[in-house]
């Protein structure tokens, strides 16, 4: 479904951004190979973590690319273990065309393999064009860029039911502190505060970004995802305490901590905007709009709403984002009609297909805002495309897949652990070095 991203905007809020940020206009489309149907009678097979609306709204964009081109496709639907599961149909001789890789720490891993080919000039061009430098960045690896960045991510927004707030009198807060005491009164007017999806261990590596990057600052943060700072560091195990002090409170949680490792993300979004509503808030990225849209009917910005991930202990207000790199492997069958597909994807008007259909954002600056279906979206990307080369990825994507970006493995199983029993941050803290210690040599 949905896995990682991440972008850090130090300094402001993501309201802040939105207010201050210039909208960008939009621009004509660009060839994806020739209208002419060039491609006709060929399959471009693509594969991503994507499954239920994210897959269904890809859908719509693969769809325009067979319109324009004649390029029939066939998604496939890798789940979150997306290295491991190209890893496999590369070895079978099965290899897609096209991935979208969710983690950079797995791009550079395709590329160390030798097993992608650099994008070509046209695509490039549209990136160069397109794009603030820090994604072409992102997307390179010693020096060739590998990487198109199709659809980014805004992860610290904190989802609310305005109804649940309002009839608990509390208005959306500032401070972690504030938060945690706002998702108490919340619980004493019937309701849990959180929603929380600990079956899914991306989301928990998501809550420790943010409560760090605001906690210890930016460049603590860069130093921890290079691991040029160690996970035992002071640094670490406070912002691990300052999560626990969530983790371990029943009232703040629905179901406890027990129904949270039980619960995947579709589901806390259920548990906040579904038909029986158990919870009133829910944290994750700006795609909980697309769940909460599709799945549950949600109007975004008047029954379904965001708060920024507030300040914690008196740092800046993080702002966290990432996003999916479309990539074209060597070994794909049909690797040159890839190409092509990632030269449609870098292009304004393939972004307008999802931006219309929702849950998505573009870090495209010549996507056109107006595209966007609703004003709480529109100025998240607002704020995500004013952020330029401030944009920083998430931790867990940067680092190598077996310790962020592994299910049942690495970062995600010990805050799993954690989550489960989060009364030793110090020794989660050893057993997160020992884990980064080992995938990083690796």
């Amino acid at each position: 479904m949905m896995r990682r991203r991440t972008t850090l905007l130090t300094g402001c809020t993501a309201l802040a951004l939105a207010l201050g940020a210039t909208a960008c206009g939009g621009s004509g489309p660009v060839s994806a190979g020739g209208g002419d149907k060039a491609l006709s009678g060929q399959t471009v097979n693509v594969a991503g973590v994507w499954s239920g609306s994210e897959q269904k709204n890809f859908q719509k964009v693969l769809d325009a690319f067979t319109a324009k081109t004649g390029a029939k496709t066939q998604f496939t639907s890798t789940g979150d273990n997306v290295s491991t599961v190209v890893g496999s149909k590369i070895e079978g001789g099965n290899a897609p065309d096209v991935v979208m890789v969710p983690q950079v720490g797995v791009l550079q891993q395709f590329a160390q393999k030798g097993w992608l080919k650099p994008l070509s000039p046209t695509a490039e061009k549209s990136v160069d064009d397109g794009y603030a430098s820090v994604w072409k960045k992102y997307g390179s690896v010693d020096g060739k860029l590998y990487g198109l960045y199709f659809k980014a991510a805004h992860k610290s927004t904190v989802w609310y039911s305005p109804d649940a707030l309002d009839q608990a009198g509390v208005k959306p807060p500032t401070t972690y502190d504030a938060m945690l005491k706002a998702g108490h009164t919340v619980s004493d007017s019937g309701l849990a505060a959180f929603s929380v999806a600990g079956q899914d261990g991306w989301t928990l590596t998501d809550w420790f970004e943010n409560v760090y990057l605001s906690q210890a600052g930016p460049a603590k943060y860069d130093a921890l995802a290079a691991h040029k700072l160690k996970w035992t560091d002071a640094s670490v195990v406070k912002a691990l305490g300052t999560l626990g002090k969530l983790f371990k409170d029943k009232q703040l949680i629905a179901g406890g901590q027990k129904e949270a490792l039980n619960t995947d993300f579709p589901g806390s979004v259920e548990k906040v905007f579904g038909p029986k509503p158990e919870a009133g808030m829910v944290y994750e990225g700006d795609f909980v709009a697309g769940v909460a849209k599709d799945q549950f009917g949600r109007t975004i910005g008047k029954d379904a709403d965001f708060f920024p991930f507030p300040a914690v202990d008196g740092g800046k207000a993080p702002v966290v984002s990432g996003g999916d790199a479309a990539v074209v492997l060597k070994d794909g069958k049909n690797s040159k009609a890839g190409m092509k597909l990632l030269e449609y994807l870098a292009t304004p008007e393939a972004a307008a297909v999802w931006a219309k259909a929702g849950g998505f954002l573009s870090p495209n600056k010549k996507l056109d805002l107006g595209e966007y279906g609703d004003d709480v979206t529109r100025a998240t990307a607002k704020s995500l495309v004013g952020a330029g080369d401030s944009v920083r990825f998430d931790m867990s994507d940067q680092a190598p897949a077996a310790f962020g970006g592994t299910k049942g493995a690495g970062e995600w199983k010990l805050l799993q652990d954690f989550l489960r029993d989060p009364s030793d941050p110090k020794k989660t803290a050893a057993q997160l070095e020992a884990a980064a210690a080992k995938a990083y040599k690796g």
